[in-house]
């Protein structure tokens, strides 16, 4: 993980029992899930809409580094930092913690795209002031 990030946006989300796979705990992709409700919650709260059609966050990579295995019933949170800003790109850190301890860490690059062309964009001046505020 980068060494400057910013805590940006926190939300927690019960683990639900279909979260879970045959093993019996929370299955990789859910992870996946998880991080995404997050950040369109984030976006949201900056007052983007997120919908097709016009220019709007895209991720073109993610990752999840799975440190401890999580299981029904519980409540993940949700901790969602911002690194280096770009033209037209964020990189984004995600922590995934049950009871504050860190039970996943994850990363996406989102990336502004005109979905029209299917080609990035520089970020909106609004959306750069606020990445780059605090």
């Amino acid at each position: 993980m980068e060494a400057q990030k910013k805590l940006v946006h926190v939300t927690r989300m019960p683990i639900r029992w279909g979260d879970m796979d045959a093993y019996g705990h929370v299955n990789n992709t859910v992870y996946f899930r998880y991080m995404e409700q997050a950040r369109v919650e984030w976006i949201e709260a900056l007052g983007i809409v997120v919908r097709p059609g016009g220019d709007g966050p895209v991720i073109i990579n993610a990752s999840c580094t799975f440190l401890i295995p999580m299981t029904y019933p519980g409540e993940v949170e949700v901790r969602t930092h911002v690194g280096a800003i770009g033209r037209s790109s964020v990189q984004t850190h995600v922590d995934l913690c049950i009871d504050g301890k860190v039970y996943a860490e994850g990363a996406a690059k989102v990336v502004w795209m005109d979905t029209r062309t299917g080609k990035s964009v520089p970020l909106p001046d609004r959306v750069r002031a606020v990445l780059e505020a605090g």
